[in-house]
């Protein structure tokens, strides 16, 4: 059964990753998507938006359709997709290079889980990565 990382490794992951590629980022400021990109955003990630359907920068961010354009390292791909569709998310995020793969609260895939940590990805599920960076970490990184 798959177990999240603990406190002090989730807070050490969001301390030393940089760059957050966000599938499945809506370009509607209204959208949760949208909202905690700003927010990682502002607390000074830098912000890679992953939908094939954005044509124009986001939050000032070149859009890709998949991971594995970004040309860049991938520390968190942040996971905005319904849970059966993870597992290609998963599959891209292990050959881009990424450190970690981080689902939102309400997607959970186990089949992709084991897939990305067999691969040496980090592997958070089922969890907001808004609130774990306001509750591990504070206003500070």
């Amino acid at each position: 059964m798959f177990q999240n990382p603990s406190d002090q490794e989730r807070a050490r992951l969001l301390k030393d990753a940089k760059n957050i590629a966000v599938v499945g980022m809506s370009d509607n400021p209204e959208r949760t998507s949208y909202m905690i990109a700003e927010a990682l955003q502002r607390a000074g990630y830098r912000i890679f938006p992953v939908n094939p359907n954005l044509k124009e920068p986001v939050l000032g961010e070149k859009p890709y359709a998949s991971l594995t354009e970004i040309t860049e390292p991938i520390d968190i791909v942040n996971v905005f997709r319904r849970s059966e569709f993870v597992m290609p998310v998963a599959e891209e995020a292990v050959k881009a290079g990424a450190k970690a793969i981080w689902m939102q609260e309400g997607v959970i895939n186990e089949e992709a889980a084991r897939l990305a940590e067999e691969n040496g990805l980090i592997v958070v599920m089922d969890r907001c990565i808004k609130v774990d960076h306001a509750i591990l970490l504070g206003a500070g990184r």
